[in-house]
Protein backbone atom coordinates (compact mmCIF):
# COMPACT_ATOMS: atom_id res chain seq x y z
CA UNK A 1 0.00 0.00 0.00
CA UNK A 2 2.67 2.66 1.08
CA UNK A 3 4.90 1.49 -2.68
CA UNK A 4 1.72 2.02 -4.65
CA UNK A 5 1.18 5.53 -2.15
CA UNK A 6 4.66 6.95 -3.23
CA UNK A 7 4.61 5.62 -6.99
CA UNK A 8 1.03 7.89 -7.15
CA UNK A 9 2.94 10.67 -5.54
CA UNK A 10 6.25 10.38 -8.04
CA UNK A 11 3.44 10.08 -10.85
CA UNK A 12 1.86 12.77 -9.63
CA UNK A 13 4.69 14.96 -9.27
CA UNK A 14 5.79 14.02 -12.41
CA UNK A 15 3.09 15.31 -14.32
CA UNK A 16 2.82 18.26 -12.54
CA UNK A 17 6.76 19.07 -13.33
CA UNK A 18 6.41 18.08 -17.05
CA UNK A 19 3.02 20.42 -17.63
CA UNK A 20 5.24 23.76 -16.31
CA UNK A 21 8.57 22.21 -18.10
CA UNK A 22 6.94 21.53 -21.25
CA UNK A 23 5.50 25.23 -20.87
CA UNK A 24 8.83 26.74 -20.45
CA UNK A 25 10.11 25.22 -23.61
CA UNK A 26 7.46 26.31 -25.94
CA UNK A 27 8.14 29.54 -24.45
CA UNK A 28 11.61 29.33 -24.78
CA UNK A 29 11.88 28.26 -28.07
CA UNK A 30 8.83 30.65 -29.14
CA UNK A 31 11.41 33.53 -27.82
CA UNK A 32 14.41 32.14 -30.07
CA UNK A 33 12.47 31.57 -32.78
CA UNK A 34 11.51 34.90 -32.52
CA UNK A 35 14.26 36.71 -32.18
CA UNK A 36 15.83 34.86 -35.24
CA UNK A 37 12.72 36.07 -37.49
CA UNK A 38 13.57 39.79 -36.44
CA UNK A 39 16.77 39.58 -36.60
CA UNK A 40 16.60 37.70 -40.24
CA UNK A 41 13.79 41.03 -41.14
CA UNK A 42 16.30 43.62 -39.64
CA UNK A 43 18.60 41.84 -41.75
CA UNK A 44 17.19 42.09 -44.99
CA UNK A 45 15.59 45.68 -44.19
CA UNK A 46 19.83 46.82 -43.70
CA UNK A 47 20.78 45.25 -46.44
CA UNK A 48 17.85 47.49 -48.21
CA UNK A 49 18.56 50.60 -47.12
CA UNK A 50 22.55 50.00 -47.29
CA UNK A 51 22.01 47.68 -50.91
CA UNK A 52 24.17 45.22 -51.24
CA UNK A 53 27.68 45.41 -52.41
CA UNK A 54 27.39 42.93 -54.84
CA UNK A 55 24.83 45.11 -57.06
CA UNK A 56 25.96 48.28 -56.49
CA UNK A 57 28.93 46.80 -57.89
CA UNK A 58 27.52 44.70 -61.07
CA UNK A 59 25.10 47.66 -61.89
CA UNK A 60 27.59 49.97 -61.48
CA UNK A 61 29.80 47.95 -64.07
CA UNK A 62 27.18 47.88 -66.86
CA UNK A 63 26.47 51.23 -66.62
CA UNK A 64 30.35 51.99 -67.05
CA UNK A 65 30.62 49.72 -69.64
CA UNK A 66 27.49 51.19 -71.89
CA UNK A 67 29.40 54.20 -71.27
CA UNK A 68 27.17 56.02 -68.83
CA UNK A 69 28.58 57.81 -65.48
CA UNK A 70 26.78 56.23 -62.58
CA UNK A 71 27.66 59.17 -60.32
CA UNK A 72 26.83 60.05 -57.53
CA UNK A 73 23.31 58.39 -55.47
CA UNK A 74 20.53 60.30 -55.64
CA UNK A 75 19.45 61.38 -51.83
CA UNK A 76 15.84 61.16 -52.98
CA UNK A 77 16.30 58.46 -53.96
CA UNK A 78 17.99 56.74 -51.17
CA UNK A 79 15.20 58.24 -48.43
CA UNK A 80 12.50 56.89 -50.57
CA UNK A 81 13.91 52.99 -50.48
CA UNK A 82 15.05 53.56 -46.90
CA UNK A 83 11.36 54.81 -45.43
CA UNK A 84 10.15 52.16 -47.44
CA UNK A 85 12.27 49.34 -46.19
CA UNK A 86 12.03 50.40 -42.90
CA UNK A 87 7.93 50.29 -42.97
CA UNK A 88 7.67 46.98 -44.86
CA UNK A 89 10.32 45.77 -41.63
CA UNK A 90 7.85 46.91 -39.04
CA UNK A 91 4.93 44.99 -40.37
CA UNK A 92 7.25 41.76 -40.77
CA UNK A 93 8.04 42.08 -37.26
CA UNK A 94 4.88 43.04 -35.54
CA UNK A 95 3.18 40.23 -38.19
CA UNK A 96 6.18 37.94 -36.69
CA UNK A 97 5.69 38.49 -33.19
CA UNK A 98 1.91 38.09 -33.44
CA UNK A 99 2.28 34.64 -35.56
CA UNK A 100 4.96 33.40 -32.58
CA UNK A 101 2.40 34.70 -29.47
CA UNK A 102 -0.26 32.99 -31.44
CA UNK A 103 1.49 29.49 -31.88
CA UNK A 104 3.09 29.20 -28.40
CA UNK A 105 -0.25 30.04 -26.69
CA UNK A 106 -1.77 27.18 -28.79
CA UNK A 107 0.73 24.49 -27.52
CA UNK A 108 0.09 25.50 -23.86
CA UNK A 109 -3.64 25.35 -23.91
CA UNK A 110 -3.04 21.69 -25.62
CA UNK A 111 -0.25 20.95 -22.65
CA UNK A 112 -2.83 21.68 -19.77
CA UNK A 113 -5.93 20.83 -22.25
CA UNK A 114 -7.50 24.05 -21.80
CA UNK A 115 -11.57 24.22 -23.45
CA UNK A 116 -10.82 27.25 -25.40
CA UNK A 117 -14.39 26.91 -27.37
CA UNK A 118 -15.75 29.86 -25.20
CA UNK A 119 -12.58 32.35 -25.58
CA UNK A 120 -12.56 31.51 -29.40
CA UNK A 121 -16.26 32.19 -29.38
CA UNK A 122 -15.95 35.33 -27.42
CA UNK A 123 -13.16 36.19 -29.64
CA UNK A 124 -14.68 35.89 -32.60
CA UNK A 125 -18.04 37.76 -31.29
CA UNK A 126 -15.24 40.32 -30.49
CA UNK A 127 -13.04 40.39 -33.21
CA UNK A 128 -16.28 41.02 -35.71
CA UNK A 129 -17.29 44.20 -33.31
CA UNK A 130 -14.22 45.87 -33.62
CA UNK A 131 -13.83 44.81 -37.43
CA UNK A 132 -16.79 46.84 -37.99
CA UNK A 133 -15.76 49.42 -36.11
CA UNK A 134 -12.03 49.67 -37.12
CA UNK A 135 -12.74 48.66 -41.03
CA UNK A 136 -11.64 52.21 -42.02
CA UNK A 137 -8.45 51.97 -39.99
CA UNK A 138 -7.78 48.32 -41.45
CA UNK A 139 -8.68 49.65 -45.13
CA UNK A 140 -5.91 52.38 -44.68
CA UNK A 141 -3.65 50.16 -43.42
CA UNK A 142 -4.07 47.35 -46.01
CA UNK A 143 -3.63 50.14 -49.17
CA UNK A 144 -0.45 51.35 -46.93
CA UNK A 145 0.68 47.97 -47.50
CA UNK A 146 0.09 47.77 -50.82
CA UNK A 147 1.25 51.08 -51.76
CA UNK A 148 4.56 50.27 -50.48
CA UNK A 149 5.02 47.12 -51.99
CA UNK A 150 3.81 48.31 -55.56
CA UNK A 151 6.28 51.35 -54.81
CA UNK A 152 3.69 53.90 -56.11
CA UNK A 153 5.43 56.93 -54.72
CA UNK A 154 7.77 57.70 -52.59
CA UNK A 155 9.52 60.91 -50.64
CA UNK A 156 10.21 62.99 -52.84
CA UNK A 157 7.60 62.38 -55.62
CA UNK A 158 4.95 64.58 -57.00
CA UNK A 159 1.94 63.60 -56.76
CA UNK A 160 -1.88 63.91 -57.73
CA UNK A 161 -3.96 62.40 -55.32
CA UNK A 162 -7.27 64.38 -56.62
CA UNK A 163 -7.87 66.88 -54.63
CA UNK A 164 -4.08 67.49 -53.26
CA UNK A 165 -1.56 68.09 -55.54
CA UNK A 166 2.26 68.02 -54.23
CA UNK A 167 5.70 66.69 -53.08
CA UNK A 168 5.27 64.01 -50.95
CA UNK A 169 7.38 64.50 -47.72
CA UNK A 170 6.06 61.04 -45.46
CA UNK A 171 4.80 58.02 -46.46
CA UNK A 172 3.44 55.70 -43.31
CA UNK A 173 0.80 52.46 -43.41
CA UNK A 174 -2.14 54.73 -42.63
CA UNK A 175 -1.41 58.49 -43.69
CA UNK A 176 0.53 59.83 -46.61
CA UNK A 177 1.88 63.73 -46.41
CA UNK A 178 2.12 65.63 -49.27
CA UNK A 179 3.54 69.34 -49.53
CA UNK A 180 1.27 71.31 -52.05
CA UNK A 181 2.76 74.48 -54.12
CA UNK A 182 1.42 76.72 -51.47
CA UNK A 183 3.45 75.13 -48.46
CA UNK A 184 0.33 73.26 -46.62
CA UNK A 185 0.97 69.98 -45.46
CA UNK A 186 -1.71 67.52 -46.36
CA UNK A 187 -2.59 64.27 -44.21
CA UNK A 188 -4.07 62.11 -46.74
CA UNK A 189 -5.67 58.86 -45.50
CA UNK A 190 -4.47 55.94 -47.77
CA UNK A 191 -7.45 54.28 -48.02
CA UNK A 192 -9.29 57.15 -49.35
CA UNK A 193 -6.86 57.33 -52.12
CA UNK A 194 -8.80 56.43 -55.60
CA UNK A 195 -5.88 56.81 -58.29
CA UNK A 196 -2.37 58.43 -58.04
CA UNK A 197 -0.83 60.50 -60.59
CA UNK A 198 3.10 60.56 -60.26
CA UNK A 199 5.07 62.76 -61.77
CA UNK A 200 8.29 62.40 -60.86
CA UNK A 201 8.52 58.28 -61.56
CA UNK A 202 11.19 56.85 -64.07
CA UNK A 203 11.21 60.07 -66.12
CA UNK A 204 9.43 63.01 -66.54
CA UNK A 205 8.63 65.46 -69.84
CA UNK A 206 9.31 69.06 -70.15
CA UNK A 207 6.50 70.50 -72.31
CA UNK A 208 6.20 73.98 -73.70
CA UNK A 209 3.58 75.03 -76.11
CA UNK A 210 4.08 78.89 -77.83
CA UNK A 211 1.58 80.68 -79.90
CA UNK A 212 2.64 82.58 -82.97
CA UNK A 213 0.66 84.71 -85.08
CA UNK A 214 -1.37 83.33 -88.64
CA UNK A 215 0.80 85.90 -90.62
CA UNK A 216 4.46 84.18 -89.47
CA UNK A 217 5.91 81.83 -90.78
CA UNK A 218 5.28 78.25 -89.20
CA UNK A 219 8.21 76.71 -91.29
CA UNK A 220 10.83 80.15 -89.78
CA UNK A 221 9.29 79.29 -86.24
CA UNK A 222 10.12 75.37 -86.34
CA UNK A 223 13.50 76.05 -87.19
CA UNK A 224 14.24 78.49 -84.53
CA UNK A 225 12.31 75.92 -81.76
CA UNK A 226 14.98 73.73 -82.43
CA UNK A 227 17.63 75.75 -82.68
CA UNK A 228 16.44 76.97 -79.09
CA UNK A 229 16.33 73.00 -78.25
CA UNK A 230 20.08 72.10 -79.62
CA UNK A 231 21.26 75.29 -77.51
CA UNK A 232 19.52 74.13 -74.37
CA UNK A 233 21.04 70.19 -75.27
CA UNK A 234 24.71 71.99 -74.84
CA UNK A 235 23.94 73.78 -72.18
CA UNK A 236 26.45 72.66 -69.37
CA UNK A 237 23.92 72.87 -66.23
CA UNK A 238 20.52 72.02 -67.99
CA UNK A 239 21.95 69.48 -70.62
CA UNK A 240 22.80 66.97 -68.59
CA UNK A 241 19.07 67.09 -67.56
CA UNK A 242 17.95 65.23 -71.06
CA UNK A 243 17.37 62.18 -71.78
CA UNK A 244 16.46 62.38 -75.25
CA UNK A 245 16.10 64.96 -78.06
CA UNK A 246 13.79 66.87 -78.42
CA UNK A 247 10.17 66.82 -80.52
CA UNK A 248 9.59 69.68 -82.00
CA UNK A 249 5.80 69.81 -83.88
CA UNK A 250 3.65 72.43 -85.33
CA UNK A 251 -0.05 73.13 -86.24
CA UNK A 252 -1.21 71.24 -82.59
CA UNK A 253 -3.51 73.97 -82.80
CA UNK A 254 -5.18 76.70 -85.55
CA UNK A 255 -7.61 79.45 -85.18
CA UNK A 256 -8.08 82.27 -86.83
CA UNK A 257 -5.96 84.32 -83.99
CA UNK A 258 -2.65 81.82 -84.00
CA UNK A 259 -1.05 78.70 -84.70
CA UNK A 260 0.37 76.91 -81.46
CA UNK A 261 3.57 75.22 -81.91
CA UNK A 262 5.06 72.53 -79.07
CA UNK A 263 8.30 71.17 -78.10
CA UNK A 264 8.84 68.07 -75.70
CA UNK A 265 12.06 66.88 -74.06
CA UNK A 266 12.74 63.63 -71.92
CA UNK A 267 14.43 64.28 -69.04
CA UNK A 268 15.24 62.96 -65.65
CA UNK A 269 12.92 62.62 -62.89
CA UNK A 270 11.86 65.77 -61.33
CA UNK A 271 13.08 68.17 -62.98
CA UNK A 272 10.94 68.87 -65.86
CA UNK A 273 10.04 72.60 -64.91
CA UNK A 274 13.67 73.58 -64.58
CA UNK A 275 14.13 72.05 -68.05
CA UNK A 276 10.65 74.15 -69.21
CA UNK A 277 11.88 77.31 -67.90
CA UNK A 278 15.38 77.03 -69.62
CA UNK A 279 13.55 76.33 -72.77
CA UNK A 280 11.35 79.21 -72.73
CA UNK A 281 14.23 81.65 -72.21
CA UNK A 282 15.76 80.17 -75.39
CA UNK A 283 12.81 80.59 -76.88
CA UNK A 284 12.22 84.11 -76.08
CA UNK A 285 16.05 84.69 -77.76
CA UNK A 286 15.89 82.56 -80.45
CA UNK A 287 12.59 84.75 -81.61
CA UNK A 288 13.66 88.19 -80.82
CA UNK A 289 16.45 87.57 -82.60
CA UNK A 290 14.73 85.59 -85.87
CA UNK A 291 12.09 88.17 -85.74
CA UNK A 292 9.34 85.77 -84.99
CA UNK A 293 6.18 87.69 -82.75
CA UNK A 294 4.28 85.55 -80.29
CA UNK A 295 0.56 85.99 -81.17
CA UNK A 296 -1.66 88.64 -79.03
CA UNK A 297 -5.12 87.62 -77.60
CA UNK A 298 -7.29 90.46 -79.16
CA UNK A 299 -11.08 90.52 -78.96
CA UNK A 300 -13.45 91.87 -80.97
CA UNK A 301 -16.22 94.44 -79.51
CA UNK A 302 -19.52 94.20 -81.62
CA UNK A 303 -21.48 98.08 -80.94
CA UNK A 304 -24.93 98.07 -81.89
CA UNK A 305 -27.05 101.60 -82.30
CA UNK A 306 -30.48 100.73 -81.25
CA UNK A 307 -33.69 103.60 -82.19
CA UNK A 308 -32.64 105.47 -78.53
CA UNK A 309 -29.04 105.82 -79.60
CA UNK A 310 -30.41 107.41 -82.56
CA UNK A 311 -32.52 109.76 -81.38
CA UNK A 312 -29.77 110.97 -78.83
CA UNK A 313 -27.20 111.33 -81.72
CA UNK A 314 -30.05 113.45 -82.88
CA UNK A 315 -30.99 115.98 -79.81
CA UNK A 316 -27.12 116.40 -79.67
CA UNK A 317 -26.82 117.75 -83.20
Amino acid sequence: MLRLTIDETLTSTQSLLSAPLQSLVAIVAGAMVLTVLRWMIGRTVRSVVDGTTQVRSHARRLLLRGGVDPGPSDPLAAARRVQRAETMGSVLRSAAALVVGVIVLTVIANIYDWDLAPVLASAGVVGVALGFGAQTLVKDLLSGIFMLVEDQYGVGDVIDVGEVSGTVEAVGLRITQVRDLHGTLWYVRNGEILRVGNKTQGWSRALVEVRIGPDQDPAAALALLREAAEALTADEVVGPLLLDAADVTAFEDLSGESVMLRVMIKTVPAQQWAVQRALRAQIQRAFGSGGVTLALPRREVLVERGPLAAQDQTKSD
